[in-house]
C-alpha cells in the first residue's frame, strides 16, 4: 500500500511512511497531491494536519489568560515601565495588582473580577475608569509617602492671596509646591497614562488634603484652574468622608462650568472659584460687554497686565465663554516645567521610588 501511494504521488516510500507514522506533517503541496491521488477535497487531509496539531500541542501557559485580562482592563507594560509594579509571572503581577489596588486578594481587584464576590466595586459603581483608577492610587502611594506639617484651613485661605501673586509669570508656578506643603497639604503629580483623561482629584489622608493632578493639558490656564479648582474641593471638605475621592477628569468646556445643572453641585462651585482665580468674574464681564463684538490682542493683553494676571489665563477664560479655542492661543505658553523640579513627582521620564 505505501509502495503505491509513493508511486502515485511521485515520492519515497520513506516520505510517506514518515507522513503515517506521525514524524513528518502534511503540507499544503503534500494535501494537493494527496487530493489528486484519492480523488477528494485538499482541505480534508490539510484539516487532519491541523486537528493532530493541535491535539499534540502543548498546553498553553496557564498565565496567558490572566495576562490578558490584567492588561485588557488595566495598561499593566505601561505600568511596569513606569515603574509601578515590577515584571514578573502571573501570579506575581496579580499579587502586586492587589498590593497596588489595597485589596485583600487579587479577586477584590476593580473592573478584574468582582462576579467573585457577586457585587462590583465603589470604582466601578461611580463609574470610574480603569486607566483613571490606576492613576489616583499611584497618587495615593505618593501621597502616603510625604511628611507635611499639620494641615491648616485658615492658612491654605491665606496662601490664595501667595498664589494669585504668582499668575503674572510662568516661571513663579514653581513656588505652588512649596505654598501648598506649608498649609499642610500633600501635593503630587503624576503624568497620565495613555488614552487617560484625568486632570486632578482630591481626597484626604489623616486629615489632611491630597491634591494629585497630571497637567495633562501642559498650558497655564488649564494649570491654574485645575489647581484652585482642587483647593476649592479641599476648602469645601469635598471628598473628606472615607473612600470618597473627588476625581476630575476632562476639565475643559461643559464640564469646566459652573451653571450646568448636571454637574455635581461640589464641581460647580470649585468650577466658579477656579474660573474667578484665574480672572475675577465681574471684570470679565464688564471687557467683555465693552469690546464685543470686537476682541483685539492689545486690549487682551492690557486687562491681562491690569489684573497683574499672564495673558494666558485672560485668554482661557475668553475661550471657554466665547467657546472658541483657536482664540490666541498662543499666549497658552507651557507650565509643567516649572513646577515638577519642586514637586512629588511620577512620569515624565521619572520614576518615583515607592515601596509597595
Amino acid at each position: 500500500m505505501q509502495r503505491d501511494l509513493a508511486f502515485v504521488l511521485g515520492c519515497s516510500e520513506q516520505a510517506v511512511n514518515l507522513i503515517l507514522s506521525g514524524k513528518r506533517g502534511i503540507s499544503p503541496e503534500m494535501a494537493k497531491a494527496l487530493g489528486d491521488a484519492f480523488d477528494i477535497d485538499p482541505d480534508t487531509f490539510a484539516n487532519l494536519q491541523k486537528a493532530y496539531d493541535m491535539a499534540h500541542a502543548d498546553d498553553p501557559d496557564p498565565g496567558v489568560t490572566v495576562r490578558a485580562k490584567m492588561q485588557n482592563r488595566y495598561p499593566v507594560r505601561e505600568m511596569i515601565m513606569r515603574g509601578w509594579i515590577e515584571p514578573s509571572d502571573a501570579a506575581m503581577l496579580g499579587t502586586q495588582l492587589m498590593r497596588f489596588f489595597e485589596v485583600p486578594n487579587p479577586e477584590a481587584i476593580p473592573y478584574l473580577d468582582y462576579a467573585a464576590y457577586g457585587k462590583k466595586s465603589r470604582y466601578e459603581e461611580k463609574e470610574v475608569p480603569p486607566i483613571e483608577l490606576a492613576w489616583l492610587f499611584r497618587v495615593k502611594q505618593l501621597a502616603k509617602s510625604m511628611s507635611v506639617p499639620k494641615y491648616s484651613e485658615s492658612a491654605l485661605r491665606k496662601a490664595l492671596n501667595d498664589l494669585q501673586g504668582l499668575l503674572y509669570a510662568p516661571e513663579e508656578a514653581r513656588q505652588v509646591p512649596r505654598i501648598l506643603t506649608e498649609c499642610g497639604v500633600r501635593y503630587v503629580l503624576v503624568e497620565k497614562l495613555p488614552q487617560a483623561e484625568i486632570d486632578g482629584v482630591c481626597f484626604w489622608l489623616d486629615d489632611s488634603p491630597v491634591i494629585g493632578m497630571s497637567t495633562r493639558r501642559d498650558k497655564i490656564d488649564n494649570f491654574w484652574f485645575v489647581l484652585r479648582h482642587e483647593i476649592e474641593h479641599a476648602l469645601q471638605k469635598h471628598g473628606q468622608a472615607k473612600n470618597e475621592e473627588m476625581i476630575d477628569w476632562n476639565l475643559e468646556g461643559v464640564r469646566a462650568s459652573s451653571t450646568n445643572s448636571t454637574l455635581p453641585p461640589e464641581e460647580r462651585v470649585a468650577n466658579a472659584a477656579a474660573a474667578n482665580f484665574c480672572v475675577p468674574s465681574e471684570k470679565l464681564d464688564s471687557f467683555m460687554k465693552r469690546k464685543h463684538p470686537f476682541y483685539y490682542e492689545k486690549d487682551v493683553i492690557g486687562l491681562a497686565r491690569t489684573l497683574n494676571r499672564h495673558p494666558g489665563l485672560v485668554v482661557g477664560q475668553m475661550q471657554f465663554r466665547m467657546d472658541r479655542y483657536d482664540y490666541l492661543a498662543r499666549h497658552l505658553v507651557k507650565i509643567r516645567q516649572f513646577v515638577l523640579p519642586g514637586s512629588i513627582a511620577d512620569g515624565w521620564g521619572h520614576i518615583a521610588s515607592v515601596s509597595l
